[in-house]
């Protein structure tokens, strides 16, 4: 497998987390066990070496993939544990997706670990100066740009904030917006007050869009 291609997990600690949704100003608390979590976003060549496909409107191998859909995630995800030998954590019956929490595959992370990853022990709004950690619209010249270019947060996390958004497990909120999933982190189009580890943005399971892309979790401890 090309270098370019796999994969470095960091192993996260259990915690606890409280979200909160500035439409509804609902807080909640969700506890956490260990878990892995990709230090960055999948990139162009990870997709390419796993599924065969380049979907991204730029070009770039260092590039985080974009214009996945979160479906599109999903699959990936099953492809990627069923290469490595491990049991997929996802099952697929049409439109219905069902997370197997037992198996030991990739998955997409909750926002709950998501959050906590970005938040790595900090209270703020951020992990570090925005410009130091994130390609946002003030530094990005309104473009992609390889993972890894900015500072990582304390867990050893790349581009949590900025860049691309990250696609999460999660149902946004089932009885407004249906099946819209959430997306976490903010983008390189995205106004600072989009980069922040609290920030809740949601699109249908199909959009498709050059500024979201992921980053895999496997449960358990490393």
């Amino acid at each position: 497998m090309d270098a370019n291609a796999e994969i470095a997990m960091v192993a996260l600690p259990a915690g606890e987390v409280t979200l909160s949704d500035r439409r509804t100003q609902r807080r909640w608390t969700v506890e956490l066990a260990p878990y892995r979590l990709a230090a960055f976003p999948v990139t162009q060549a990870q997709y390419a070496e796993v599924t065969g496909e380049r979907p991204s409107a730029a070009r770039g191998d260092r590039l985080p993939v974009e214009g996945v859909s979160w479906r599109g995630a999903v699959r990936f995800c099953n492809t990627l544990s069923r290469r490595d030998g491990l049991t997929r954590a996802y099952r697929l019956d049409g439109e219905h997706v069902e997370w197997d929490v037992s198996a030991d595959g990739y998955r997409l992370p909750t926002e709950a670990e998501w959050e906590h990853a970005c938040r790595a022990g900090t209270t703020g709004p951020r992990y570090g100066p925005l410009d130091e950690i994130a390609w946002y619209r003030g530094n990005s010249q309104e473009r992609v740009h390889e993972v890894g270019g900015k500072r990582p947060n304390a867990w050893g996390l790349y581009d949590m904030l900025g860049n691309v958004w990250d696609w999460c497990w999660d149902v946004y909120d089932a009885e407004v917006y249906g099946t819209y999933r959430v997306l976490r982190g903010g983008g390189w189009f995205d106004e600072h007050w989009s980069c922040r580890a609290s920030v809740r943005r949601r699109s249908h399971p199909t959009f498709r869009v050059d500024d979201v892309g992921f980053r895999v979790a496997r449960s358990g401890p490393s």
